[in-house]
């Protein structure tokens, strides 16, 4: 039987690793942004980004091509594909070690979703199994898959997504046997009933909000050089306008700090001061570590609202609320960041080790349908030192992006004078983020 620890434990890189002492780094990262803000306020006294007409158009025979539903219908087609694959270790497959589903679920999809996004855009909205079950469901009753029984409430949001996102790191981080085949198979089964219910219900347009996956693709996607403006069209462009082009929503702030706080929260439950408080209560496991993950995902959502209040005393006339939804694409690549710099590791080396077992989905020892199976396992991607330095780079490196988007949204948000004071609180809850995820990633 697999074990969680094996299967889920990604930490390559340490303190000791570092070029620099571990208190210069955070000290490094700190300063960085007090400059970059400082830098902002005296060089982008103008809003620049959120141009409806931004970008460069792609040639018009690579925009028909993606356009074209041949192109759209390949994509979905792949995408019943890859699910039918999985498919075969899910439920026909022996619960073990080397049956590929959890590496496939948990690795090479949600940690890969990320990566794959910032190349290609929100490429799982046309992967999606599910969107493409409805559509061809539709397609048979005859029913316009835009049409459900009743109207999406606005009001709705994303708060199904912001739910189901928290469902799901639930069970990557603390259900019980969260690694084992029948565990993973339960959870995906109830969540593909309740999207196709909810698409059912409300039409098609609900998986744009409602699933957990397709929006978190979609808003790492936004970083992504290709892109489309709002009259749909391709161009290439500044990773910063296709965020910035993010509207506030119901929810919205939600998704972001659970993201933020689960991936921080994941760094916290690998540490031996956790693990060992975890050990030596006397409540369940399971029960501890959820209240601690939603305690954490608390306290992120705590310092980014009492952010949102200061910023809206410093600033005469805008609400706390207005603030929280405008600025929330801000934490956005702070989290991507968070989650590249944390799940690096595990992508390389479990990832290959996923695909060597993909030729064997049914584990019957003998099988080498795609031909990997012979792969071994290389680490030359995974040096302590460089993953250390890794992952420092690309904490800062969101952070900064975010103290951008912070900082051009506060020109158009905030009146005059008070745009520079009102960011303040931003700049300390970046740095108070910052310091936070390195403490907490290189805890152990």
């Amino acid at each position: 039987m697999r074990t969680v620890p094996e299967l889920l434990a990604h930490g390559v890189g340490g303190r000791q690793d570092l070029p620099i002492p571990f208190a210069y780094a955070v000290t490094g990262a700190a300063l960085a942004l007090v400059i970059s803000f400082v830098v902002l306020g005296a060089l982008w006294r103008e809003p620049r980004l959120g141009d409806p007409e931004a970008g460069r158009p792609l040639p018009e025979r690579v925009a028909r091509l993606v356009d074209s539903a041949g192109w759209r219908w390949t994509l979905r087609g792949l995408g019943l594909v890859f699910a039918a694959y999985f498919a075969l270790g899910l439920f026909f497959g022996p619960d073990v070690d080397r049956n590929p589903t959890a590496g496939l679920f948990y690795v090479v999809f949600w940690v890969g979703l990320v990566p794959a996004s910032l190349l290609f855009g929100p490429v799982w909205r046309s992967l999606n199994p599910l969107r493409t079950v409805y559509l061809l469901g539709a397609a048979l009753v005859r029913r316009d898959p835009r049409r459900g029984w009743r109207a999406l409430p606005p009001r709705l949001g994303y708060w199904p997504a912001a739910l189901g996102l928290l469902a799901f790191v639930w069970l990557e981080l603390v259900a019980p046997d969260r690694a084992t085949v029948p565990v993973i198979r339960t959870w995906l089964v109830l969540y593909a009933l309740l999207m196709l219910v909810g698409a059912a219900l409300f039409g098609v347009d609900f998986f744009d909000r409602g699933d957990a996956f397709e929006v978190y693709g979609d808003l790492v996607g936004r970083l992504a050089v290709v892109g489309r403006r709002d009259d749909g069209t391709l161009v290439w462009r500044n990773p910063l306008e296709g965020m910035s082009g993010l509207s506030p929503a119901p929810g919205l702030t939600a998704v972001v700090v659970i993201l933020l706080g689960s991936t921080l929260f994941d760094s916290l439950s690998n540490a031996p001061a956790w693990f060992r408080f975890v050990q030596n209560t006397e409540l369940p496991a399971a029960l501890t570590n959820t209240v601690g993950m939603l305690a954490l995902i608390g306290l992120v959502l705590a310092a980014y609202g009492l952010t949102c209040l200061l910023a809206a005393k410093l600033a005469p006339g805008v609400r706390p609320v207005d603030v929280a939804g405008e600025i929330a694409h801000a934490i956005v690549p702070i989290a991507v960041g968070y989650v590249l710099a944390h799940y690096y590791s595990l992508l390389v080396l479990e990832g290959q080790r996923t695909v060597a077992l993909l030729s064997d989905p049914l584990v019957t020892g003998d099988a080498n349908w795609l031909g990997t199976a012979d792969w071994s396992v290389s680490a030359a991607l995974v040096t302590p030192t460089g993953v250390a330095m890794l992952q420092v780079t690309l904490i800062v490196l969101g952070h900064l992006l975010g103290t951008v988007l912070g900082h051009d949204r506060a020109l158009v948000l905030f009146p005059g004078r008070s745009a520079i004071a009102a960011q303040v609180p931003l700049l300390v809850l970046m740095v108070g983020y910052t310091v936070a995820g390195l403490l907490l990633l290189f805890a152990g």
